[in-house]
């Protein structure tokens, strides 16, 4: 069994695949920016963890030891045009979803990298292969989190470290409600939002990322690189990889 160190376990994505892990049998770390929030959640051991900050990144490094495997899950969206989005807003976002995610791999890695083993798992999107307008912000986050990993699992290899990035769709985790809203009926951007309904497929549940996570552990380095999570997102990710580079994917479909 492993140790798995989860980033944004206390509640949606990040606490049912620590729950999901538990229940298999594997050492669950599970940390968060408060850890009163871990209170309920069954783990070896629960700590404080804002990945935004590198203190913080280190103290909970250091308080929990041997790492096995990273699940990179800490993260939030915003809805704005790109027009309009504050751009403080864009970069707090880049610094949780992208910069966040790259701080902990980075104290992880030297004790992979000196037992030869190890496994790296960032939760990204299918939005890290597209974008859906008004979300573009989340889905650059995204797009940029998925090239640190790809770099990342060329240059790990060596080491034996496995690096791998989870493309769940829409998740039915309360983060679209929670996401930060720079949109109102002022905004010339509005109208475009009512457009966007027939592009919001059914999310996916947190069980079905959860499953999709422990069978990457369980796989190693046999996983592959990118894993899309459920139907919708197989179907979408190959419509865009099979889509023309001479307009942006969607834009053909959409009215606006």
């Amino acid at each position: 069994m492993a140790r798995v160190l989860i980033t944004g376990a206390s509640r949606g994505i990040g606490k049912g695949v620590a729950t999901a892990l538990h229940e298999q049998g594997h050492e669950v770390i599970a940390t968060a920016r408060s850890v009163s929030m871990l209170d309920d959640l069954p783990a070896a051991q629960k700590l404080q963890l804002d990945v935004t900050d590198q203190a913080s990144v280190d103290q909970a490094l250091a308080e929990a030891g041997h790492i096995d495997v990273l699940l990179s899950n800490a993260g939030a969206t915003v809805r704005a045009p790109l027009e309009t989005i504050p751009l403080t807003a864009l970069s707090d976002l880049f610094e949780l979803n992208t910069f966040g995610a790259l701080r902990v791999a980075q104290g992880v890695l030297p004790q992979m990298r000196r037992r030869g083993t190890g496994q790296l798992i960032f939760m990204s999107s299918v939005q890290g292969r597209y974008v859906i307008p008004l979300i573009g912000a989340y889905g650059a986050t995204k797009h940029a989190l998925e090239a640190l990993a790809e770099t990342l699992a060329i240059e790990t290899r060596h080491f034996g470290v496995s690096v791998h990035v989870v493309q769940p769709p829409a998740v039915a985790s309360g983060g679209a409600e929670r996401a930060q809203v720079h949109l109102d009926d002022t905004n010339p951007y509005r109208p475009l939002l009512d457009r966007l309904g027939p592009f919001r497929a059914a999310p996916v549940s947190v069980q079905e990322v959860a499953d999709a996570v422990t069978a990457t552990i369980a796989e190693g380095d046999k996983a592959p690189f990118r894993i899309p999570v459920g139907e919708n997102a197989e179907a979408v990710l190959t419509a865009r990889k099979a889509a023309p580079d001479t307009a942006p994917f969607l834009a053909a479909h959409l009215d606006w």
